[in-house]
């Protein structure tokens, strides 16, 4: 007899007799190993956080996984990075279409459900693979923040807070214990830097994270500064309060 997944891992469109599709698993298992990212919402808006590994010699002002979609709404990835931006750069048309056609901006909601319908597209024809990336969606919709989650399988779901990419199972049973909606943005962006220093395995810098968050107030999004990050860094060591 053939082994259970003998030819079903290399056909995209097959479903193997116990009803998998491999190049979807394997496709999930690569975000798995992808550094870690985190999105929080709490009552002022939405906090998005993403562990980049920066090289010695190379630019640090530039983030490889955080992205702006419209004024409102933000992406944070976690997985094969060069997928996410094809699906950014779909997002942001998306995004300024419904303006010019609808006067208005886009849910986001709206922009969940368009990226992961193109994701589950890419898992029922030949000749094509998956992406190899999940996204957490974040933004404000009339003044109410919203955050959603996509993977290479076309599913997505809305959240609270989430983490995706490597040790996100540690960092959601921590979200779980110290989540509160009713937390500040200043407590919520505190929760994600902690979140991140307790998945690594190294020792967490603030070269090493990114933060972006998006207030109810403005609707837009900002980037943390890194010497604030870094004072989130000590507060969670107790060495000092950000400011």
């Amino acid at each position: 007899m053939f082994a259970p997944q003998a030819g079903y891992d290399r056909a995209l469109t097959i479903f193997s007799p116990d009803g998998r599709l491999y190049q979807v698993e394997y496709a999930i298992e690569t975000v798995r190993r992808g550094t870690l990212a985190i999105g929080i919402k709490c009552k002022e808006g939405v906090v998005l956080c993403a562990e980049e590994r920066v090289r010695k010699l190379q630019t640090e002002g530039l983030s490889q996984k955080l992205f702006q979609v419209d004024e409102h709404i933000g992406i944070a990835a976690a997985g094969y990075v060069p997928d996410a931006r094809i699906m950014v750069d779909q997002a942001r048309v998306q995004a300024q279409n419904n303006r010019l056609v609808y006067d208005e901006p886009i849910e986001v909601e709206g922009i969940a459900r368009k990226l992961g319908d193109m994701a589950q597209q890419y898992t029922q024809y030949a000749g094509v693979r998956p992406f190899g990336v999940s996204l957490i969606i974040a933004g404000v919709d009339n003044e109410v923040p919203a955050i959603f989650v996509t993977d290479p399988s076309g599913t997505y779901l809305g959240y609270d807070a989430i983490a995706i990419g490597g040790g996100s199972d540690q960092v959601n049973e921590y979200l779980e214990q110290k989540y509160d909606i009713g937390m500040s943005l200043e407590q919520a962006i505190a929760l994600a830097v902690e979140s991140v220093k307790k998945a690594g395995e190294e020792k967490a810098e603030p070269k090493h994270i990114k933060v972006a968050t998006i207030d109810i107030k403005t609707k837009k999004m900002k980037q943390v500064p890194d010497d604030v990050v870094e004072g989130y860094l000590k507060a969670s060591s107790g060495e000092a309060k950000p400011t």
